[in-house]
């Protein structure tokens, strides 16, 4: 509620789900790799599904990784609702509706996957991803410059303007 009246933006990077580091233990680096994007879904559907985001529809939140699994992954919420509606009853929309409500910032890896995140939440709710001081990426803006079928404006948009817009930057 206090993030709403104050305007300001909550940006969510998960710490790990300490109930599934015994199941992520091992080779890979699971907990971080697998980990925090799960987190990031888990804490966006929660948002999503009890009905936070419908109490509080000025809340502005980023979330790192892309938005997790859930923006790939968003279409199975809105049928699990047809499906199962009780357990969906704090909610006022579908929860794909929800993600033009989100923003997210560009950590995806690829083209296909930027292209697709674009597809799902739209530009306007992404926004630039480095993850410094991690070394995931030292070409994030390249990354954003040689998505094929990204329109200029779309490009302008995840490079800054979406940020600026959002932060109040002048």
């Amino acid at each position: 509620k206090k993030a709403e009246e104050l305007g300001c933006v909550v940006f969510m990077h998960p710490q790990g789900i300490p109930e599934l580091s015994k199941r992520l233990a091992g080779n890979g680096g699971l907990t971080n790799v697998i980990g925090n994007p799960l987190e990031t879904t888990i804490f966006l559907s929660h948002l999503i599904f009890d009905g936070t985001l419908d109490r509080f529809p000025g809340l502005k939140v980023c979330a790192a990784h892309g938005g997790g699994y859930l923006p790939s992954y968003a279409a199975r919420s809105d049928y699990g609702c047809n499906r199962f509606p009780e357990n969906c009853k704090a909610i006022k929309k579908h929860p794909t509706e929800y993600l033009r409500q989100l923003y997210f910032d560009s950590m995806v890896f690829t083209p296909e996957g930027l292209r697709h995140l674009v597809a799902e939440c739209g530009a306007s709710q992404i926004m630039i991803g480095t993850d410094y001081p991690f070394p995931w990426s030292t070409t994030t803006v390249d990354h954003v410059l040689q998505t094929p079928g990204l329109s200029d404006a779309q490009k302008r948009a995840i490079l800054g303007e979406t940020a600026a817009k959002l932060l109040k930057i002048g």
